[in-house]
């Protein structure tokens, strides 16, 4: 069973910040920054790469709505919006989720992993990535 789905049935019980027909959205019980905070659809959808394009609209608009709230009335001065899609883009919960991370001046955290330089010139990745 999918904990997300056990939260929107209310077997779990969670910090929620914001609720519609559609969309929930709570703090993440990891409590690791100040407000993270989880927002997912109510109807299950593994990832991106499944959710049809109207429920993934409206989440995307949730989570702006609730990134807006917290720079505009919580006093944080940008967010981080954060999605795993795959088990090896580390997703640990499949349930189609975004991250908001509020950030705060020298909150002391970078949401960005350090990156080695890859080994591929661009050009030799455009030519195999680009659409068509």
């Amino acid at each position: 069973m999918c904990i997300f789905c056990d939260i929107i049935n209310k077997k779990i019980p969670c910090y929620k910040i914001y609720e519609d027909d559609n969309c929930l959205a709570f703090l993440d019980i990891s409590n690791d920054a100040n407000g993270h905070t989880l927002v997912i659809p109510k109807k299950h959808y593994e990832n991106i790469l499944d959710v049809e394009q109207e429920t993934l609209n409206h989440v995307i608009n949730c989570v702006k709505k609730i990134a807006k709230h917290y720079v505009d009335n919580c006093g944080a001065k940008g967010v981080n919006i954060l999605n795993a899609n795959g088990k090896d883009a580390e997703q640990t919960v499949f349930h189609l989720h975004f991250h908001i991370l509020p950030r705060f001046e020298n909150d002391g955290f970078s949401a960005f992993p350090k990156l080695d330089k890859n080994k591929q010139t661009l050009e030799e990745l455009q030519n195999k990535l680009k659409l068509n």
